[in-house]
C-alpha cells in the first residue's frame, strides 16, 4: 500500500530532453523563416518613404499636365518645374527629382537597407543608396496614372522593393 501512495506522488516534475530538443528545433525553424521576412519588410518600409516624398512632385507634374495639355515645353521634357521648395529628403531619401520625361527619381540614401551590413548595397539587394523611378502614362480626357521602374541614372533598387502602384 506503501508503494502506491508513493508512486501517485512521484509524477513527472519536468521536460525530457527530448521535448526541449523538439521545442528548440522548432523555435529556429520559425526564426529561419521570420527574421529574412522581418529584414525584407523593414527595407521595404525605408523605400515606401521614397514613395510617400514624391506625392509633391507627382501632383506638381499633374497640375502642370491639366494646365497644358501636356507634359512637354516646345518639344523639351518639363524639368523646368522647381521641386527643390518640396524639401523631398527624410531619414531614407536623399533627393527627389524632375527628371527628362518627366520622370520623377527617387534617390535612397546609404544605410537604407538592412542595418549592421556594409551600405555598399552588396548584400542588400540594391536597396542601399539604390534609386527608383515613376513613368508617368497618359491618355486624352484622363488622369495620368504613374508605373514604378527601377532603371534609373544610378543604381536602382531590387524589384522586389519597389513600392506598389
Amino acid at each position: 500500500m506503501k508503494n502506491l501512495q508513493t508512486m501517485k506522488h512521484s509524477v513527472q516534475k519536468g521536460f525530457t530532453l527530448i521535448e526541449l530538443m523538439i521545442v528548440v528545433a522548432i523555435i529556429g525553424i520559425l526564426a529561419a523563416i521570420a527574421i529574412p521576412a522581418y529584414t525584407d519588410y523593414t527595407i521595404k518600409s525605408r523605400v515606401a518613404e521614397g514613395a510617400s516624398l514624391s506625392g509633391a512632385a507627382k501632383t506638381a507634374v499633374e497640375v502642370y499636365w491639366s494646365e497644358n495639355g501636356t507634359l512637354t515645353e516646345s518639344g523639351a521634357s518639363i524639368t523646368s518645374i522647381d521641386v527643390d521648395f518640396f524639401g523631398a529628403s527624410g531619414e531614407y531619401v536623399s533627393d527627389v527629382s524632375i527628371i527628362a520625361g518627366p520622370l520623377i527619381e527617387v534617390q535612397l540614401n546609404t544605410g537604407t537597407s538592412k542595418l549592421g551590413e556594409a551600405a555598399d548595397g552588396a548584400n542588400t539587394g540594391g536597396a542601399d543608396g539604390g534609386c527608383f523611378t515613376y513613368v508617368p502614362t497618359r491618355s486624352a480626357g484622363s488622369n495620368i496614372t504613374w508605373a514604378v521602374s527601377n532603371t534609373c541614372t544610378n543604381q536602382g533598387v531590387a524589384p522586389k522593393y519597389l513600392p506598389k502602384t
